[in-house]
């Protein structure tokens, strides 16, 4: 079994209170931050660890804190706004271990002089928000946070804000407008959150694992941290695993496992499903491409992801075995796509409510050959001339399927049917 970082101490009972957190040595790693390190040494340490950013985008983090504009006030949003299809960790670590995040948002905040941090919580994450509440009142009362930290003249105020459930305020720029009372819509970038953020300010946005990563990294150091992944992907990661497997769940694993480990080992997926043959995976949420059972023995680094064609994304790996009729998968996630559209840009707005208009008619047998390029065409005109990537998600099931399954594209219309699956047409002699 491989070292565990983040979730080491996830099932120890009671460690969501500040007492059982520091018995296993919780805010060990802000004391010898304030104690040990200048602020841009941290940043340092962290550019070291190769730390890069869990929430999608792969960004390496020390550098994200580096581009901080000079001037201030400056803030720190920590995105716990989970809400990608098929992804489920922040929220385990919210309401598991909230003080691992909280630890990790106050070293943060020192590393980048930050007096103002916001931990904005998914609304339907009541629970979690809750943990996450308890956690800073908690660290108020033992000097944590609040004025003059540890006596180290370092002084910081953390707030805790729910969403109201917008899959686009888990967009950086949508979030920060969420933050400041406006509906979440995408700003336009330049300029970016680093120059000019939050109320006008420079702003560092890091996604929950991320900062909960931190406290171990300042507690062991970089190179402690860098041991762990590959050259180019350092440390470990949790992996949300779903959909067609024996034992779905969150797994930290080392970043470079292959994704057959994944799915298959007794220690966590536990393999498919009924013994089924493996279909097809998403490896990294909703929003990227599908990859086919060929690239099971894919490395879950960025870097391999990339190069077989999809993203590492937010790491929920949806797993679908032989019987699953890809157009109806398809179908689903574009339904959530159009419905969570913040319907700011033409594209996006009409594109996905077309995109899902298609697919239902190819879906229920009513589609015609020349849908399918339409389709395509529809993706063409939404990727990449939307203000922010949600138009570039909604089109990446979409894409990656055809070019995998188009035949079952065909066979829909076609037969007016599925080709696999309970909803398949039965051969006339099976039927008598």
């Amino acid at each position: 079994m491989p070292e565990l970082i983040i979730t080491k101490h996830i099932d120890v009972p009671g460690i969501d209170r500040l007492s059982v957190y520091r018995q296993y040595g919780g805010y060990e790693a802000l004391e010898k931050a304030l104690r040990e390190y200048q602020p841009e040494e941290i940043v340092e340490l962290v550019k070291k660890s190769g730390l890069r950013g869990r929430g999608g985008a792969g960004f390496p983090t020390g550098m994200k804190w580096g581009f901080l504009a000079k001037n201030e006030p400056r803030y720190l949003c920590c995105n716990c706004d989970e809400s990608e299809p098929g992804t489920f960790k922040d929220r385990m670590l919210m309401e598991k271990n909230p003080h691992q995040l909280v630890e990790g948002v106050i070293i943060t905040s020192y590393a980048c002089r930050v007096s103002t941090a916001f931990i904005y919580v998914r609304g339907e994450l009541a629970y979690a928000a809750r943990q996450v509440q308890r956690a800073v009142d908690e660290a108020y009362a033992a000097g944590y946070i609040g004025k003059n930290i540890l006596g180290s003249g370092y002084s910081l105020d953390v707030i805790v804000h729910r969403g109201a459930g917008a899959y686009i305020c888990g967009e950086e720029s949508a979030l920060m407008e969420s933050l400041e009372g406006r509906r979440g819509y995408p700003r336009l970038k330049p300029p970016f959150p680093a120059a000019v953020g939050l109320y006008g300010g420079p702003t560092v946005i890091n996604n929950c694992e991320t900062l909960s990563t931190v406290p171990a990294i300042v507690r062991n150091g970089a190179d402690w941290y860098a041991s762990f992944g590959t050259e180019k992907s350092k440390g470990t990661r949790i992996f949300c695993l779903s959909g067609h497997v024996k034992k779905p769940g969150n797994y930290e694993l080392p970043l470079g496992t292959p994704l057959r480990t994944l799915i298959y080992d007794e220690q966590y997926g536990g393999g498919i499903l009924g013994d089924k043959k493996l279909k097809a995976v998403i490896p990294g949420g909703s929003s990227t491409f599908i990859l086919g059972a060929d690239k099971v023995d894919t490395p879950l680094d960025f870097e391999s992801v990339a190069a077989a064609g999809s993203m590492l994304g937010s790491g929920g790996v949806i797993v679908m075995h032989e019987d699953t009729c890809i157009v109806d998968a398809v179908l689903r996630m574009t339904e959530f796509y159009r419905d969570e559209s913040c319907g700011k840009c033409t594209p996006c707005r009409e594109g996905t409510y077309w995109l899902v208009q298609l697919l239902e008619r190819i879906e229920h047998g009513h589609g015609k050959m020349s849908d399918i390029d339409l389709l395509l065409d529809i993706c063409d005109n939404i990727s990449g001339k939307s203000f922010c990537p949600l138009g570039d998600a909604a089109t990446s099931s979409i894409t990656s399927s055809i070019k995998l399954f188009r035949e079952e594209y065909e066979y829909h219309v076609r037969e007016g049917c599925c080709m696999v699956g309970p909803k398949a047409r039965k051969p006339a002699a099976a039927a008598l």
